[in-house]
C-alpha cells in the first residue's frame, strides 16, 4: 500500500478507536460501528485486489471517519452545532432555523460525493468498454441502490426493537420523510460529481 494510502487507512483507524473512548452509548454506538468494521475490511480487500487512486482511497476514508464520528453521537446527538460556535462564532442552526440535528442529512449527502469518483473509475477500470457518461450513470443508480438497501436494513433492525430504541438507532428525529430525504441527499451528492465526469470526458474525447 502507498504511503499516502497507509497514512489516510491509519488516520481512519486512529478516530475509529478514539471513537470508543468512554462511549455513552456503547450498544447504539456498537451497532452503528459494525458498519464501520465492514467498511475497513472491504477498503482493504477491494485496494488490494483494485487499486483505487489515492485520491479517491482518501475520499472513503473521509467518509468512514465522518461515520465514527455520527455513530460516537448517534448521529442525532452529534454538537456540530456547538462547535462551529465555538470555533467560528457561527450557528448554523441560526442561521437556517434548524430544528433538528442534520448530521444524519451530511453523511448520506457526502456518501455519494466521496463514493462516486472511485465507483464510477472502478466501473471503468473493469469494463473500459464503457464510455464516461455510462459509467457516471450505472454509479448514480449504484449510488440510489445501496442507499435503499441501507434504509431497508435500518428498517428491518428497527423492527426488532422497541419504538424507543428504534428512534434512537435510526435518528428519525420525528421525520416521516427522513429515508426519503437521506435517499435523495445521498444521490444528490453523487451527481454533484458529475462536472469531473464531464472535464474527464471533455479530456478523452480531446
Amino acid at each position: 500500500m502507498p504511503r499516502s494510502k497507509a497514512i489516510a487507512f491509519g488516520l481512519t483507524l486512529a478516530v475509529f478507536a478514539a471513537s470508543w473512548i468512554a462511549p455513552r452509548w456503547p450498544l447504539e454506538q456498537g451497532m452503528h460501528s459494525s458498519l464501520t468494521v465492514v467498511g475497513l475490511g472491504w477498503l482493504w480487500w477491494h485496494d488490494r485486489r483494485w487499486p483505487l487512486r489515492p485520491t479517491h482511497f482518501a475520499l472513503i476514508c473521509a467518509f468512514i471517519v465522518a461515520h465514527c464520528i455520527g455513530a460516537r453521537w448517534l448521529y442525532s446527538y452529534v454538537p456540530y452545532d456547538a462547535w462551529l460556535q465555538a470555533a467560528t462564532g457561527w450557528s448554523p442552526a441560526q442561521a437556517f432555523g434548524w430544528h433538528r440535528n442534520h448530521f444524519d442529512r451530511f453523511i448520506h449527502l457526502i456518501y455519494g460525493l466521496c463514493f462516486t469518483p472511485a465507483v464510477w473509475h472502478w466501473l471503468r477500470q473493469r469494463w473500459p468498454s464503457l464510455s464516461v457518461g455510462h459509467a457516471f450513470a450505472v454509479t448514480v443508480m449504484l449510488i440510489m441502490c445501496t442507499s435503499l438497501l441501507y434504509e431497508w436494513l435500518e428498517w428491518g433492525i428497527a423492527l426488532t426493537m422497541s419504538p424507543e430504541a428504534a428512534e434512537s438507532y435510526n435518528g428519525q428525529q420525528g421525520d416521516v420523510w427522513d429515508a426519503h430525504a437521506d435517499m435523495l441527499l445521498a444521490t444528490v451528492g453523487a451527481l454533484l460529481v458529475w462536472p469531473l465526469a464531464r472535464a474527464e470526458r471533455r479530456g478523452t474525447a480531446a
